[in-house]
């Protein structure tokens, strides 16, 4: 091999046992004391689909899917092939005195899928394509001012950060964009008073949010839609998470027949190796930034249209619809959320389970019982939201499923596993969280003495 050190597959392997000492020197070492803490530091070593396998061969469910990137899977062949084909082929990359060809078949397909749309623009991530929208938003209708809804996550660079409403992500970087407010979910009223004013550019919303799997009412979308058109505001989707096909539809906002202004994607378009984001928008929005020869290039991204990226986001299309993965969302997720509601009356701290597609949300919350009541009392006061903990961790490690709680503080555990998982999966998710939410019913026990550990870590955090 003419560069020995660049076998990477070599490099990994023989580093792979110093992945902690390594990112505590170089890189966050706050995140490696926090899988240490909670037992998820098994190293692991291999991907494929929708599975993942530590240093030891075990192999494990990813209900998680790397935030929603894995929605085809981890390591798909046909996006593999097709990064390849890039590579092997010479492509002549970002000119950028020049137009990409595969940037245009990229758009050229997302738009197919949502035809009231006419352009798009290519970035790099969800944040950029948060930031994009600030600014096209603002550019298109010569206003200042953004709306968006308390709950909302919408990243964390700058402008993003200023419309997520989580005072942990902004805490210590304000004072953020000026002539950003809030208004509650599901709260038409709210939102009509904030846009009455006409100095409001934009409304962005996640259709489903996503810290807390958030809902919305039947009314709210649509509703939203109407008053955005009344008072001259553009309605942006976010659906960074929602989008390709994660909960059923290919963009969530169909299932309430809601047509934004502006979609925004990321996350899944990449297949999970080459990080890209969309902003699909309409026409007469889009020519009122790139207006004249001139501002051609008034917004851009170095990176966003490179032919890696674009391809990614073509094969990932490719293996949507070839797999009919949109339709196995739909049908595994209505499997799963019945399965999972279905064990709702037989455990008092068990409150719900909702979601659309394979975005759901199984919440938890306060027993009746006075033994329960007492050991939850003592977790929510070290800490808000311990309790969700207790559920994740048995099931990492007694039962090889990785899942997370859905945001800080919350009692929702969010599922968001690729759009690859089968049947007998469904039924492995179905057994693991009968079997642990039943321990955690279950006082004294294994479970409370987890949580235990948990209210002494969370205390000596506080000293």
């Amino acid at each position: 091999m003419l560069y020995p050190n660049l076998d990477l597959s070599e490099v990994f392997a023989e580093r792979e046992s110093q992945r902690s000492s390594m990112h505590i020197r170089y890189l966050n070492e706050q995140l490696v004391r926090v899988l240490k803490t909670i037992g998820y530091d098994v190293g692991f070593q291999k991907g494929q689909g929708q599975y993942l396998f530590d240093r030891e061969g075990a192999r494990y469910l990813d209900l998680l899917s790397g935030f929603g990137v894995f929605a085809i899977g981890r390591n798909h062949p046909a996006l593999r092939e097709a990064l390849k084909s890039v590579l092997d082929s010479d492509l002549p990359n970002l000119v950028q005195l020049d137009v990409s060809t595969l940037a245009g078949v990229l758009a050229e397909r997302l738009l197919e899928y949502v035809p009231y749309l006419d352009k798009v623009f290519f970035a790099n991530s969800g944040a950029e394509c948060v930031e994009a929208a600030i600014k096209f938003a603002r550019g298109a209708t010569g206003r200042p001012g953004i709306v968006y809804c308390a709950h909302a996550f919408h990243g964390l660079s700058y402008g993003s950060l200023s419309l997520t409403d989580d005072a942990n992500f902004r805490s210590g970087f304000e004072p953020l964009l000026p002539g950003c407010t809030a208004i509650p979910f599901n709260d038409l009223a709210a939102l009509e008073q904030a846009l009455s004013s006409r100095e409001v550019a934009a409304f962005i919303v996640e259709p489903i949010q996503g810290k807390g799997v958030n809902m919305p009412t039947d009314e709210f979308l649509p509703g939203a839609a109407a008053l955005c058109r009344k008072y001259g505001t553009l309605l942006v989707a976010d659906e960074i998470q929602t989008g390709i096909g994660r909960t059923g539809r290919f963009l969530a906002v169909e299932h309430w027949n809601v047509e934004p202004d502006m979609v925004l994607l990321a996350k899944a378009l990449s297949g999970g190796h080459v990080p890209v984001g969309a902003l699909l928008t309409r026409k007469n929005v889009f020519d009122k930034i790139f207006n004249r020869m001139d501002r051609a290039v008034v917004h851009g991204s170095t990176f966003g249209k490179n032919d890696l990226a674009m391809a990614a986001g073509i094969a990932t299309l490719e293996v949507l619809k070839s797999e009919k993965l949109i339709e196995a969302s739909a049908k595994r997720g209505a499997e799963l959320r019945l399965a999972l509601t279905r064990m709702v009356p037989g455990y008092e701290l068990l409150k719900e389970v909702r979601g659309k597609g394979l975005m759901i949300g199984v919440e938890f919350g306060p027993p009746t019982s006075l033994r329960l009541k007492a050991s939850w009392n003592v977790l929510e006061a070290a800490n808000k939201g311990l309790f969700c903990q207790l559920i994740t961790v048995p099931l990492f490690k007694d039962h090889k499923i990785l899942t997370q709680v859905s945001g800080h503080g919350s009692h929702t555990i969010k599922l968001l596993p690729p759009l690859t998982i089968t049947e007998a999966d469904c039924n492995w998710i179905e057994t693991a969280f009968d079997n642990v939410i039943a321990s955690s019913h279950k006082v004294p026990g294994a479970i409370w003495s987890l949580g235990r550990t948990l209210v002494d870590n969370a205390v000596r955090k506080t000293a």
